[in-house]
């Protein structure tokens, strides 16, 4: 049976509007929203911990709910004070949070440092990419946007419930990779930087860095090797979405 709320001061839909907006109260309860019906199906699909569906529209078709789902009809005026969209799209999910910390052994494998990106569409961005290249994970460090924000997920199309995101230090970052054996670099125009083609990236990291400042200095020098991609003189450098995009397509071809 579905329960039916129509008040936007309901408990349910008060305690909604307050993980939406709050990236602590994410962290304290250890939930984070999702919306649609794409990113719904992918959350049951990939086996997110579904807890709750509000539902605005009583004839969408629902993915197969884990049992104790609770599901919840609502007006699409109820809806709409959760949703960060002017436009929700029929369902919303309360999902269980991923432990953010990261293993205490890393495998062998491709990774990215994304160091300090802000821009929640740019961090989604670049999830979905690093999932639609193989990566094993990413390891954001110095004040990143939350990878639980509703817009970052909604950028990632999925890979957040497929793909590892994980929040470090630097340091530790860099521990972990060195433990298994996994090279860092990052881009950059300095001295003794080569072309990406030079590198091997089959099993590497790479440091991505900020849309306003670039690569920290405390990530270039744990870097063991600075690289460029080719472009244009003309051009200075590259979105970090973008940057990331390159980078990833060029560790799939080389492992490929």
């Amino acid at each position: 049976m579905r329960e039916q709320i129509t008040s936007r001061h309901n408990a349910l839909i008060v305690r909604l509007r307050k993980l939406s907006s709050s990236r602590a109260r994410r962290r304290e309860e250890g939930v984070f929203l999702c919306e649609g019906p794409k990113l719904v199906g992918e959350a049951v699909k990939w086996g997110a911990g579904v807890e709750t569906l509000l539902v605005s529209r009583p004839d969408l078709v629902l993915p197969d709910l884990p049992a104790g789902t609770r599901v919840v009809e609502v007006p699409e005026d109820v809806l709409r004070s959760v949703s960060d969209v002017e436009t929700p799209q029929g369902v919303l999910a309360v999902c269980a949070l991923p432990d953010l910390r990261p293993p205490q052994a890393l495998r062998p494998g491709r990774y990215l440092i994304l160091d300090g990106i802000q821009d929640p569409g740019n961090l989604g961005t670049i999830w979905r990419t690093a999932d639609a290249f193989g990566a094993s994970g990413l390891l954001l460090v110095h004040n990143c946007a939350d990878p639980f924000i509703a817009k970052t997920v909604r950028a990632t199309m999925g890979a957040a419930f497929r793909l590892p995101v994980w929040e470090t230090t630097l340091e530790e970052a860099a521990r972990l990779l060195e433990q298994a054996g996994v090279p860092l670099y990052t881009t950059s125009l300095g001295p003794g930087t080569v072309d990406i083609r030079a590198l091997d990236l089959t099993r590497a990291a790479v440091v991505i860095g900020s849309e306003g400042r670039g690569v920290s200095p405390e990530a270039l020098a744990l870097c063991r090797q600075t690289f460029r991609i080719p472009m244009e003189s003309r051009c200075e450098s590259l979105n970090a979405a973008v940057a990331a995009a390159v980078t990833l397509w060029e560790m799939a071809r080389q492992d490929g």
